[in-house]
């Protein structure tokens, strides 16, 4: 028997490369093409969409082509459903399909279709990729010629990509970083999660792994960590933790890329443009296709676990970021509130996670209000 002779990609599956590729392409604005069993499909975004594209499309389609929208955008449109589907595109009109999948005057006028397997496959790709959960798809024969050039995936890949990248981290670098009001610091590096971004841990001080470590899981907030957005109370919880583990026997600041509670910076500032015209802010993502949370937080508790970390003392308002802790096997000793100001322009932010998604929020622990803006 011959050596089998290395292979050039390792030990990764290929249905995992295939994903990531076609996720590039998603979010550069091309088509890409999903394999199913029952069938392929081209999945096109909307926010690929262009008069050129749309042409190409309904010459391939002739009168199949379909609009796959999320449950929430659904809902929006006026047809109380709790699963994604369909609507019927004998013609793909641009503006029609704009209307169903982000104008708030959107309202249905087609039946709503199940799911097939690549259907759901080409939604979930949106999401991984981080564009908005609506795509035109195209039923195809999967060696036509026309679709030669298109990055394939399988719609079984998708469906487990998500959970196979929880699953698959890696310590990339460490080094120590000095922060103000808690020089002692190292930050350490890990790639995965969700896609190959990068997600750092920060370790404040020396903390004793041996006993409950306090722990915070902060996902990345462009607008409020860095540029001190009032919208939010983001940045303030970002500094009171690095301080308090600092003066308090130290502890790990999880800092996760997940913008946008997972939807994105640029879905992020869709939706806060949505806020100002009246919306609270999961109403706004729900006028996008998204749900409450698209937040995963298993690989948050991997990270721990490779630290060290076996009892946490968790810094958090979010009942969701505890389960989620001990769901991940670690034993959660004690959880305790973390607070910022309340600004006049946070307070309806505040009081909606408080409400609507049961935040552990009392509006009168907060710091006095900074006023400076009109509420929204």
């Amino acid at each position: 028997m011959k050596d089998r002779k290395p292979s050039l990609i390792g030990g990764a599956a290929f249905g995992h490369i295939q994903v990531e590729r076609a996720i590039a392409e998603v979010r550069s604005g091309r088509p890409v093409l999903v394999t199913a069993p029952q069938g392929a499909m081209i999945a096109a975004s909307f926010e690929a969409l262009d008069d050129a594209l749309v042409a190409e499309l309904a010459l391939l389609a002739q009168g199949r082509a379909r609009l796959v929208l999320a449950a929430p955008r659904l809902r929006r449109l006026g047809i109380e459903r709790q699963a994604a589907g369909f609507i019927a595109l004998p013609t793909i009109e641009l503006a029609r399909v704009s209307a169903l999948s982000v104008e708030l005057e959107g309202r249905i006028d087609a039946p709503v279709a199940c799911l097939t397997p690549a259907d759901e496959a080409a939604l979930e790709l949106a999401r991984l990729a981080l564009v908005l959960p609506a795509v035109v798809t195209v039923p195809i024969d999967a060696e036509a010629p026309q679709v030669a050039g298109l990055v394939r995936v399988s719609s079984a890949a998708i469906v487990q990509y998500r959970a196979e990248e929880q699953h698959e981290l890696k310590l990339i670098s460490r080094a120590p970083v000095p922060l103000e009001g808690a020089t002692d610091s190292e930050f350490v590096i890990f790639r995965g999660g969700e896609g190959l971004r990068d997600q750092v841990a920060v370790i404040v001080g020396k903390p004793d792994f041996s006993g409950p470590v306090t722990v915070r899981l902060h996902s990345a907030c462009l607008t409020g960590d860095l540029f001190g957005s009032l919208k939010c109370d983001c940045g303030d919880q970002l500094r009171h933790t690095a301080k308090f583990m600092a003066e308090n026997g130290g502890g790990v600041l999880l800092y996760l890329d997940q913008e946008g509670r997972g939807n994105g910076i640029s879905n992020k500032i869709r939706a806060y443009r949505l806020q100002a015209q009246g919306f609270d802010t999961y109403d706004a993502d729900e006028v996008l296709g998204f749900d409450h949370d698209q937040r995963g937080f298993a690989f948050a508790g991997l990270m721990l676990k490779q630290l060290g970390v076996t009892t946490v003392r968790v810094m958090t308002n979010n009942p969701v970021k505890i389960a989620a802790l001990e769901d991940a096997g670690l034993i959660v000793a004690e959880d305790q509130r973390i607070v910022g100001r309340l600004t006049d322009q946070n307070v309806r932010y505040l009081a909606s996670k408080r409400d609507r998604a049961g935040h552990f929020i009392d509006m009168f622990e907060t710091a006095p209000p900074a006023h400076g803006g009109a509420k929204d």
